[in-house]
Parts: structure tokens; sequence; C-alpha cells
């Protein structure tokens, strides 16, 4: 890779290294330079540029990064396509992400340019949660590092992957002594349901019995009866020792003692057996809160079914350090509310206008090869990685409903829509729910867009990187349809006339990123009878 500052007689295909504001002209760092670009700079008096030209043997940083996350990706994960050499790894749902420490460290000793970080392996994750982001440093990687991370990344199998909860029908015991409150075990019993039941299973049935070895034997044996796994116990005194009551118990029900203590604070006197097979668990104290432990991680192990015995307990040490102090405040309990996630975003389809310029014809509902064009735009958003979907109606709002009722959409109707597009933008950002991070604002009469547009749009969304508002480009010039961040539905729902919400990206130019497409569907609207013969003629792909 070439780079430094560049002759603009060099520049076209090159990448700005820094941004370039000159003469009233505004180009951000990342743009690839079109001959275009290179005729504006000129005319804005820019004489050269710092910028970066991919060389043979090069791999553009967003082809790089996209092609070490496919290799990276296993089961239960997803990619979100790259964008300024970032891609990042997702769950698709609850579980545990298993990762091979030793290739990612085999991939950051490659080469400079490559990078991969991840979450903690075993860490129990939520659908949506954020597992690893590959990122290409600078703005291309040597395709030999490249393939060869391509190689680790996939050796044998994917790097990272979701093993996935497992329901299981569990068993807890809890043991009393004299003066043991019935409020304390009830107390104890709601904490672990709610544990058993974040994780996909169940309590299935709860027995309270004297804190003597004999009769946990015999509570331990009516509930393996039942299939019950695992089966939790909770003494009334902790376990202080293999030869305890509690583990007294277990071995007396004919079970095995694996494992007594861990190196995980708060979680230090766990107990871990087994009975053919089925896991039995001496519960520490700990595991009465609600509060991470080190029961939680043996827990969410064994229901993922992922291996837990005394080598897994004993590495556990590093990081294992949970107890919250005043000089280390951490907020363990809610620790996967704030997991990065990716983005939810929502499509809202515009499909209220009067069609005024197509005559008679209803020109959402005419048909191309066979389907109708505000079918397609539905389709393509169902297919794109949007999360929620939104139509407004106005003109025949009737039947416009009754096209839309077989894609299961969610229609608001706007009685204004003679006022211009505006008043729909109005109506369906309204709709949105609060959780909603972006919305991409999609026509009804565009044909031409695919899911990979609406999919690069949120790839390069990020408010925090100053990526709030994201919109596609196609050889310099900006089109269609365009990403909003929610930090502007307020002014969304404030616009007037019939330019829908364009004098945003003017206004909010700090927070806008163009997104390059490699075709010009995003200019295509369908508008008269000859746009639509035209159309017709080639046809959509």
């Amino acid at each position: 890779m070439i780079f430094g500052p560049t002759p603009l007689a060099m520049a076209e295909g090159a990448i700005l290294a820094h941004s370039v504001a000159a003469g009233g002209l505004r180009m951000k760092k990342g743009r690839y330079l079109s001959a275009q670009d290179v005729a504006a700079l000129a005319k804005a008096g820019v004489g050269e540029v710092i910028a970066a030209r991919l060389e043979m043997g090069d791999v553009d940083e967003d082809t790089a990064a996209n092609a070490i996350a496919k290799a990276c990706k296993g089961n239960g994960a997803r990619l979100q396509a790259a964008f300024t050499g970032r891609c990042n790894l997702y769950a698709d749902a609850p579980g545990v992400v298993v990762i091979d420490p030793g290739r990612v460290d085999r991939l950051n000793r490659l080469h400079e340019a490559i990078t991969i970080a991840t979450l903690a392996p075993n860490e129990a994750v939520e659908a949506g949660q954020m597992l690893a982001t590959i990122k290409i440093i600078p703005f291309a990687a040597p395709r030999a590092a490249v393939d060869q991370a391509i190689a680790i990344a996939g050796d044998s199998a994917p790097l990272l992957h979701i093993a996935p909860y497992r329901p299981r029908r569990a068993g807890l015991i809890m043991t009393t002594l004299e003066g043991t409150k019935a409020k304390v075990l009830d107390k104890t019993s709601r904490v672990l349901r709610d544990r058993l039941e974040r994780l996909g299973s169940e309590l299935a049935d709860e027995r309270r019995c004297p804190h003597a070895a004999e009769a946990i034997a015999l509570a331990i044996q009516a509930q393996l009866e039942q299939g019950l796994e695992p089966i939790l116990i909770f003494g009334a005194s902790a376990i202080t020792d293999r030869r305890d009551e509690v583990p007294g118990g277990i071995v007396a029900a004919g079970g095995v003692i694996q494992h007594f203590g861990m190196p995980v604070d708060p979680g230090n006197l766990l107990l871990l057996a087994e009975h053919d097979g089925r896991a039995v668990i001496g519960l520490p104290g700990c595991a009465r809160s609600p509060k991470l432990n080190g029961f939680d991680w043996v827990l969410q192990r064994l229901l993922a079914d992922q291996p837990v015995g005394r080598d897994e307990i004993t590495a556990m040490g590093a990081g294992g350090l949970l107890k919250e102090i005043p000089s280390r405040p951490q907020l363990r309990a809610g620790a996967a509310a704030v997991a990065p996630k990716a983005p939810s975003i929502a499509a809202l389809i515009l499909a209220a206008g009067q069609s005024r310029r197509m005559g008679v014809t209803n020109k959402l509902l005419a048909e191309i090869d066979g389907k109708a064009m505000l079918a397609r735009v539905v389709e393509v958003a169902q297919a794109s990685q949007v999360e929620h979907i939104v139509a407004v109606t106005g003109h025949e709002a009737d039947i416009v409903a009754a096209a839309l009722a077989h894609y299961d959409v969610p229609v608001v109707h706007n009685p204004d829509f003679a006022d211009g597009l505006s008043t729909s933008l109005q109506r369906g950002v309204g709709e949105l729910a609060d959780d909603i991070d972006g919305v991409i604002v999609l026509l009804g009469d565009m044909p031409r867009i695919a899911p990979l547009h609406i999919d690069r749009l949120i790839a390069a969304f990020n408010p925090l990187e100053g990526r709030a508002i994201c919109v596609p480009t196609y050889q310099g010039k900006r089109g269609n349809p365009v990403l909003f961040g929610s930090q502007f539905f307020a002014e969304m729902a404030d616009v007037g006339g019939d330019s829908g919400a364009k004098h945003l990206i003017g206004e909010h130019e700090d927070d806008l990123v163009e997104v390059p497409m490699e075709d010009d569907g995003i200019f295509l609207d369908v508008d008269t009878p000859d746009a639509l013969t035209a159309i017709r003629a080639v046809g959509v792909d």
C-alpha cells in the first residue's frame, strides 16, 4: 500500500487518509475518490491529498475483515457486513460463547494490520450481544496475511461458536436446622427458580429436609428417580469439608465428589459432584443472591453442555474476583444490560403517496416481473437485518393495506397524506418502539433496492463514532434509502412539506457518513408511466 501526499493527478481511486475542507467542500477520511471528487477538489484549489493507494497483493479493509470474520464464525453467531475495516460478530441466541484463545493470540500476532477482540471464553451471552470484532487497522492488509488469518480462524473448526442452553428439569434440596426461617428458604427458592428460567430451564421439584446426610441422601434419591438434573443442594450450614453433611449425603446416595472449592470469589465453597453422569452441586451461600457468583459460571456451562470438572473449575481463577469492593465497584448485577449489542434498526416503508404523475394507476401496486413494487420493497426489508418493519398508508389505504397483509407487516394509516411525505414520516416515527436505535426510511417505489443496500447502511451505523446518519452513494452521488439514528426522531416528527427528512442531512453533516454501494439501485424510483414501461422492459434483476 502506498501512503502519503498524493497529487490529484494520481488520486482517482485512492482513499482519503485525512478529511479535506476547502472552498466550501468537505470530504471525510475513508472516502474512495472518484473522478468527480478529484475534479471538485481541483476546483476548490486543492493540489494534493493525504491518501492511501492499494497495490497488487493488497486486500481492501472491508473485504479482508469480512473474509476473516466469516472464517471465525461458527454455529449460533452471525456476521454484520464490514464497514471502515471493522466486522462484528453477534450471538443469534442465548448461550455460552466458546472461543479458542490460542487462535485469537495467533491471529493478533500474525500481522499488525489484522486484529481480533473477543469476549472472554465461556461467557454467557444474550441474543444480539456482540461476540467479537475483527478490525483491519490501515486501509488494507497483505493478501498473504489475510489468507493465513483465514486458515487459522477456520482451522479444524471455526474459532468461536455459541453453545446454546439445553432446557433441563432441575431439583432443589434445602436443609434446615433449628431456627431456620421459612422466608429465607422461600427467597432462596425464588432466586434459584429465576436463575434457571433465565437460562431456559425450570425448577421442577423442591424439597426441604433436616441438615443430616441420611435425610439429604433420601431427598437426592427421590429427585434422581424423577430424572431431574442438575440437583442443587443448599445446606443450612456452609460446607466446610468433603466429609461434611451435604457431601456425605451425596456419597450416601451413590454420588461421587469431583471437586470441592473454586478459585472464584464469591463462590469459594462450591461442591461439584455427579451421580451416573448427572450433576449434583452443593451450593455456596452466595448463590442465595441474584448477583453474579461462581455458581453462575458452573450452571451456565452445565446447561450449555460444556465440560465442567476439576480442570475447568481450577482454571477460573484468572478473572474470578467478582466481589464488589468500594475501591473497585463493578455493578455486576446489571452487566448483561450494558453488554454491547447489535443496533436495533427499524424499516419505515412509506406507502401513502397519491401517484399523481403515474395517472390513475397506483404505482405501488404496479407489477414488475410479476410482482408489485411495494411487495418487492417489503420482501427486501424482511430479508435484511432490520428487526422491525412499519408501513404507512394513505392514498387507497384499503387496497394497499390488503397487499401488505400477506406479509404480516404492521400498518399505520396517515389521514393527512395529501399534505406531503412529511406527514407520513411523522406518523411512522411515532409508531416506533422506545428501544429502536435507528430507522431506515424506505420509499415504496424503489424496486431495485436490495437487502445488501440496507445491511451495508446498518453496518456503517455507529453514532458513538459520528455515524448517526447513513446515506448510500454510488460514484459519489447520494441516493436512498437513508438511515437515521434515534436522536433525530424528534426532529423527524416535526418536519413539514414533501421533502421528508432531507434537511436533516444538511443540518447534521458532522453526524453523516456516505456509504458507497456497488450499483445504482439507490437512484431508481418509478414515478411516471414511461419510467414504469422502461423498468418493465429490462426487469429488476
